[in-house]
């Protein structure tokens, strides 16, 4: 997570970006965000993977939200841009709820499901999670024909209680497990809880606990969907490259 409203970093050296995530070379990381000033927004989130690849991260987003806070550059409430467009979201205690954006309808994929919630997310429920092979499915999922040339992230999903699940993320362009994704999750959740009007979906995730609620339309889309949890900073520091 960089303040970078001077822009010193040049966005387009992907391979330097690669060597910043790298945990045995770099600092190590599953992806890297900017914060930048925006003349029409709060601020601006730029985030890459650690491959260099961009899009939507929602847990990061809601880092953002939290380090731009920490930076004095918004108060409680805010209203920024990443890559898939506009955002508002709020602190409320250790809490940073995050407004997603625009959400496909779920679609069937054979026995699976695929949603995109600024992400593509090919979702799969399954029993005991916590066991699943999700490296070696996951692979397999993302680099599925049909997602040619792109690819998709994949989440593993198991059902705990009427409003509650665990969910396993594969995530492209980190090529790995991550501990939690906020777009997966959201994505989950959505397809967990479609047939309800409204929702409020608690989420285990390896990371950390979520939270999703939402409001579902007749024509199958979604609105309001929100994406809660907290955001923590755990250390800070300097890198010459």
């Amino acid at each position: 997570m960089v303040d970078d409203r001077q822009q010193l970093i040049d966005e387009t050296d992907l391979i330097m970006i690669a060597s910043l995530c790298d945990r045995r070379f770099g600092i190590g990381a599953d992806g890297l965000i900017l914060i930048r000033n925006h003349k029409d927004y709060d601020f601006e989130m730029i985030y890459f993977n650690a491959d260099g690849s961009q899009s939507m991260c929602g847990n990061g987003a809601r880092c953002a939200v939290a380090f731009s806070f920490f930076l004095g550059i918004i108060s409680e409430k805010t209203h920024f841009l990443a890559i898939d467009g506009q955002h508002e979201a709020l602190i409320d205690g250790e809490l940073v709820h995050l407004m997603m954006g625009e959400t496909t309808k779920v679609q069937k994929c054979g026995m699976d499901y695929f949603v995109d919630t600024g992400s593509p997310h090919h979702i799969r429920f399954v029993d005991n999670v916590a066991s699943y092979p999700v490296l070696e499915e996951g692979k397999l999922i993302r680099h599925n024909e049909i997602y040619s040339p792109a690819g998709t992230n994949v989440n593993f999903v198991e059902k705990l209680t009427e409003d509650q699940i665990f969910v396993r993320t594969f995530e492209r362009g980190v090529e790995d497990e991550t501990l939690s994704c906020g777009t997966g999750v959201t994505a989950a959740a959505l397809v967990f809880a479609r047939d309800q009007s409204s929702a409020h979906v608690k989420i285990n995730t390896i990371g950390g606990q979520l939270s999703v609620k939402f409001d579902s339309n007749p024509d199958g889309t979604f609105k309001e969907v929100w994406l809660i949890g907290p955001a923590e900073q755990v250390y800070q520091g300097k890198i010459n490259f």
